[in-house]
């Protein structure tokens, strides 16, 4: 039910907020579908957010100069909308990139008829696609597929919704908080998918926000700027940044909350950076092909760039990658790339651990605890720290290693 608590009894992702069950639709005024429009050969392709009440709305974008179709208009609708939309529109199974004028007619057309079917501006209507680049939508199934999914909106339907944006995705990636501002209860959710070509500079991930709190849409972009710099900002899977990556977020103000100062804006910052923490999380846990999860913690950086650059020279590095995968503590590939990152900071003094057992310091190997960092390579679940002892900053990085699977996943994808 939305809104109940989640079984996983994570209550306390951030100070204040408790994980709730519902995903997209845990905050009120919400409904979700997704429906199979065969834009795949099976599965559910095709998922639609609607709110029943006017919205403040914001997005961050991929940063490839190559820009989907999708991307170009959900960035035109915010803009002329003024960030003031009621739905969003996803399909899987087909990206709608490097498709020239046809594509983004289509985009046009699948955002107009959304908003026909829900008696909106088509400026309210964002859209995202994600799938094969290179490849037209394929219309008549679309719009079938859009009155089929405006149908099945439903107040439950995060779920269905963050199934019908999977591709190479084995799981659906859904989180949702909870919790108090200015005596009333607000609720945050979210859905996100990705799996490979993931390297965010804000891959083809994308991911959609909603909250039942009340904020102006200027706000509303800082806030989620500020949350996805730290967390989709700090994930990278194989180091591709997608034509079609997307981070929306909506606020329909339903709970009757708003912010009525800095403190109150801090703790929404908390839970809506808590909510993509958690699925940037999910996120690297489902990369293509991978057996491990990986956390890069770097502290001790001059300043936050430097920490996260960094941790994600470290979370790049092929070869890093594939001695995670082969269970081979060749901790000298992790300082190799923690030399070559460009940030500036004294060997001697660098301090590296992983899963919590120091393994290199004083500038030597720290041979009394070999034996135990050989067996931590074998735990699903990684934790590479890095301390430079430069400055009081620090940054974390998610990834995955990379395994022969990534390779025959990625080597037939549209086959």
């Amino acid at each position: 039910m939305t809104g109940k608590k989640s079984k996983t009894g994570n209550q306390n992702p951030a100070a204040g907020w408790h994980e709730i069950e519902g995903g997209l639709t845990a905050p009120q005024g919400y409904l979700a579908s997704g429906v199979s429009a065969g834009i795949k050969d099976k599965g559910p392709d095709l998922a639609v957010l609607f709110s029943s009440r006017p919205t403040s709305a914001a997005g961050v974008f991929t940063l490839n100069r190559i820009q989907a179709a999708p991307v170009l208009l959900s960035r035109e609708n915010l803009k002329v909308s003024r960030g003031r939309v009621r739905a969003v529109l996803i399909n899987s199974g087909c990206a709608n990139a490097c498709t020239g004028e046809r594509g983004m007619k289509d985009a046009r057309l699948s955002a107009r008829n959304l908003a026909s079917h829900l008696n909106l501006e088509p400026a309210e209507v964002l859209v995202a696609s994600t799938g094969v680049i290179g490849a037209f939508l394929p219309m008549p199934k679309m719009l079938k597929g859009i009155a089929g999914a405006v149908s099945a909106l439903n107040s439950m339907g995060g779920s269905a919704a963050a199934q019908a944006i999977m591709t190479t995705d084995t799981v659906e990636k859904t989180f949702a908080v909870e919790g108090r501002i200015g005596g009333k209860t607000v609720r945050i959710g979210g859905m996100a998918k990705g799996s490979g070509m993931i390297h965010p500079n804000m891959a083809t991930m994308i991911a959609v926000l909603t909250t039942d709190l009340r904020i102006p849409p200027r706000e509303l972009g800082r806030c989620l700027r500020r949350a996805a710099d730290r967390t989709f900002n700090c994930l990278t899977v194989d180091g591709d940044t997608s034509t079609n990556d997307t981070v929306l977020v909506m606020a329909n103000g339903a709970s009757e909350a708003s912010l009525a100062d800095s403190r109150a804006v801090s703790f929404f910052e908390k839970g809506l950076l808590a909510v993509c923490e958690e699925l940037a999380r999910r996120i690297a846990r489902d990369g293509e092909g991978a057996t491990k999860f990986v956390e890069i913690t770097v502290k001790g950086a001059a300043d936050f760039e430097s920490a996260r650059r960094v941790a994600k020279t470290i979370a790049h590095s092929p070869l890093v990658k594939t001695a995670l995968y082969g269970q081979e503590l060749n901790w000298g590939r992790i300082l190799a790339a923690v030399g070559y990152s460009g940030v500036p900071f004294d060997p001697d003094e660098v301090v590296l651990g992983l899963n919590g057992i120091p393994i290199f310091r004083n500038g030597a190997p720290v041979a009394s605890t070999r034996s135990r960092a050989e067996e931590a390579m074998k735990e699903h679940d990684l934790r590479i720290e890095v301390d430079l002892r430069e400055g009081k900053a620090s940054a974390r990085v998610w990834t995955c290693d990379l395994s022969h699977e990534y390779v025959n996943i990625n080597a037939s994808y549209i086959s």
